[in-house]
This record gives structure tokens, C-alpha cells and sequence, in this order.
């Protein structure tokens, strides 16, 4: 089986596939001074408790958090007897970069661009709530054209709670209404409705300087709810970075 990791700055999302099947896949906290030996345990009991005979052949590693990434090649190399494939400069994924400096490109843009075109085609944009909001754009040839970085939901709203002091934190979730009849429905409008509006506009301004129609895929962890209120958006594809990773890890295998 191959373990695919997608290290996230609030999450790693594992995920096992069997060939092209996604058989398993799981979301843990990214804690940067974690050891290999407590990454490799925590993957053991996952392994254990999804109840399947499982026996790593692979692993593909994708981070946007470098310290992380020694104790996480230390336990794939110490519990697997694995040297991983982690996506960096010398990584085939067979995707133009466009950008000024293809270097500064976050892992998970490149691999989240590779996996939209394998399975969408193109023009493609791809929205991705992590940490941060990123729209990413890939050309109708398959080329990664760029894109947009804005702050992600989470930041946004501790940023509400911590620095006004009569605001509290709130889940994020769609209101009743629109109009907010207390604190706690306005935020939630406000940043609920505020990123439909971010995401809407954001994805028209992207279409007109491409001067043609594009698939819209959201991915993430709140994607499915921001998506469910949006204009633009065509397909929720939540684990759309995990398929990138077993793409790229066959395509460099090959």
C-alpha cells in the first residue's frame, strides 16, 4: 500500500491507497516537535484500528511545515524501511510551473494543480481552505499558471477573537439568517458570508484574465460548507490533495 502524508500547518492527512483506491484516510494535528517515534505510533494504532492487513510498500510526503519533515522521514525510513518520495525541486510531476521563481510554489499547491487536471482537465482554478485560502490556476494545457494567497478562515476569526476584546470565539458555521440578531449570529455572517463573497469574487476576477470558463474545485477542510452557499464553485473534492500525491508518486516511480 502506498502512504500518502499531506503535512498541513494546523494538520497532517494520511491517507492509504491500494493502487488507485483510497482505502483509508485520516486527519492529525501537526505538532513540529513531534518525534519519529511518536509519528510512528500514532500511524500503527491508526493502521490498527481501520481493522485491514496493511503493509506499506510506498511513501509519498508533501509539507509546507519543513521542521517537520526529519522526524517524519526518520519514521518512514525506522518503521517502514522506506526512503519517502517528497515532493521538491527534482520531483517529476509533469506540470509546467509558470511562476516567477517555480521554487516558492508550496508543495500542496503543486500537487493539489496536478491532481485537479488529472482528473478535471483544464483551464482549472482550485480553491483550498487550509491555514490559508489559496486559488491556483492551471491553463487548459496543463500549465501551473499561478494565483492568490489570502488568510484562511481560522486565522481570520481568532484574529476577531483576540484582538477585540468583547468579541467571542465562535464555531464556524452557517447561520439562520443573514441579518444577525446577536454577537455571535453576526460574526458568524460576517465570516460565513464574507468568504462565499471572497471565494465568488475572487474565482470571477480569475476567469476574466483568463478570458475563458474554468472547473472550480474546492478543497480543504470547511470547503463542502463555503461550497455549499457558492456560485462558482463546480466540484467539493476534499481529499484532492492526497490523489495528487499518489499521482506524482507513480508518475516518479515510472
Amino acid at each position: 500500500m502506498l502512504l500518502a502524508l499531506d503535512v498541513g500547518n494546523s494538520n497532517i492527512v494520511v491517507g492509504l491507497y491500494h493502487h488507485e483506491i483510497l482505502k483509508e484516510s485520516w486527519r492529525i494535528s501537526t505538532i513540529k516537535d513531534r518525534t519519529a517515534d511518536e509519528y510512528g505510533v500514532i500511524l500503527k494504532n491508526l493502521f490498527k484500528y481501520s481493522q485491514m492487513d496493511i503493509e506499506v510498500t510506498g511513501v509519498i510526503i508533501s509539507s509546507v511545515v519543513p521542521p517537520v519533515m526529519p522526524a517524519l522521514k526518520e519514521m518512514s525510513e525506522k518503521y517502514f524501511h522506506i526512503d519517502p518520495v517528497v515532493i521538491g525541486p527534482g520531483i517529476k510531476t509533469k506540470m509546467p510551473i509558470k511562476y516567477e521563481s517555480p521554487r516558492e510554489v508550496g508543495a500542496d499547491r503543486i500537487v493539489n494543480a496536478v491532481a485537479a487536471y488529472h482528473k478535471y482537465g483544464g483551464p482549472t482554478i482550485i480553491v483550498d481552505y487550509g491555514t490559508a485560502t489559496t486559488f491556483c490556476v492551471v491553463s487548459k494545457s496543463g500549465e501551473y499558471l499561478g494565483g492568490c494567497i489570502a488568510p484562511g478562515i481560522g486565522i481570520s476569526t481568532e484574529a476577531l477573537f483576540n484582538k477585540a476584546a468583547k468579541l467571542p470565539r465562535i464555531q464556524i458555521e452557517k447561520p439562520e439568517n443573514v441579518i444577525g440578531r446577536n454577537t455571535v449570529q453576526s460574526m458568524q455572517s460576517g465570516i460565513f458570508y464574507g468568504f462565499i463573497g471572497q471565494l465568488d469574487g475572487m474565482v470571477l476576477q480569475l476567469k476574466k484574465e483568463l478570458k475563458q470558463p474554468a472547473k472550480v474545485v474546492a478543497t480543504g477542510g470547511i470547503a463542502e460548507l463555503i461550497a455549499s452557499e457558492s456560485m462558482e464553485v463546480d466540484v467539493v473534492d476534499p481529499l484532492l490533495t492526497l490523489e495528487g500525491l499518489r499521482i506524482i508518486f507513480h508518475t516518479n516511480q515510472r
